[in-house]
């Protein structure tokens, strides 16, 4: 019999993203034991009776002797978790992560990990719904969708190569950036989305007549306010790990704001047309990856 590539993982937070790796990679047929590991107890009982994990993990040193350790923690707990497993990583135990923001979790692995930062390879993949918890993971989530690697110096071609591997069993395709081109980038296509999502809602939520707008709001609302109903605190931790970038987007997209007021204050047909057409071929002629 074939042994699995995995003969043991270590997941950190067994929810969307870490439990749909654990069924991805369980689907492939390269994982053995699947270990994990969360702040809430019946998450955890959850995720084993729906055969996400094989057992709870009762003590962070069963990292030791671990293949592959995957943080899949909101991104402000990962710095407290990279200082508990640091003194327990077996020579050839892996660690990789799915968080939002990169240059942060980068930051901490070289400030907890210490000598065995070689062992962490960071990725984001990039994936999600609104739902969380054991309940939301899917082993198809990732079938198709991008994941980004952004390697460290001190990361070895075969460290690398192992992490690529789990993740393409999951079914995702692999890119690779450096850690601070990935912040810049998701700062303007995924965080400034989600912050602007939010803060429509909130506005909204404000108004004494928030049930009357929403009793007459169709499609356009639901499709701008979808990512409204993510994680709060995913989001929180995202938008302060990465607001260097994100403020400078939300300047940009503010500049961007200021001249469609001007033009409508003004009656600028011509100006607002030229702004409509070209977002709408934009949009029109681009597909998601």
């Amino acid at each position: 019999m074939t042994q699995p590539k995995f003969k043991k993982i270590v997941i950190f937070g067994v929810g969307l993203i870490g439990g749909s790796f654990a069924l991805a990679l369980r689907k492939a047929g390269v994982v053995g034991e699947v270990v994990g590991f969360g702040r809430s107890a019946a998450n955890l009982q959850q995720a084993r009776q729906l055969g996400i994990i094989d057992r709870i993990g009762q003590n962070v040193a069963e990292v030791r002797d671990a293949d592959l350790v995957l943080l899949a923690t909101p991104v402000g707990q990962m710095a407290e978790l990279m200082a508990r497993i640091a003194p327990h990583l077996g020579a050839h135990t892996l660690v990789t992560d799915g968080g939002s923001t990169k240059s942060d979790v980068v930051r901490e692995a070289y400030a907890h990990l210490g000598k065995k930062v070689a062992q962490f390879v960071p990725a984001h993949p990039i994936a999600g719904a609104e739902q969380s918890g054991a309940a939301a993971a899917g082993a198809d989530l990732y079938l198709g969708r991008n994941v980004v690697l952004t390697p460290l110096p001190e990361n070895s071609a075969h460290s690398v190569a192992r992490v690529q591997a789990a993740w393409q069993a999951c079914g995702a395709n692999i890119h690779q950036l450096t850690h601070a081109e990935h912040d810049a980038v998701f700062a303007a296509v995924s965080h400034l989305p989600h912050l602007l999502s939010f803060a429509l809602v909130h506005d909204l939520a404000q108004r004494d007549n928030r049930d009357l707008l929403l009793s007459f709001a169709a499609s356009g609302f639901r499709d701008f306010t979808r990512i409204a109903a993510s994680s709060p605190e995913m989001w929180r931790d995202i938008c302060l790990a990465n607001r260097v970038a994100l403020l400078k987007e939300l300047q940009i997209y503010i500049a961007e704001l200021n001249r469609i007021n001007a033009a409508l204050a003004a009656g600028d047909a011509t100006q607002l047309e030229h702004t409509f057409r070209a977002a709408s071929e934009l949009r029109a002629g681009w597909t998601e990856k």
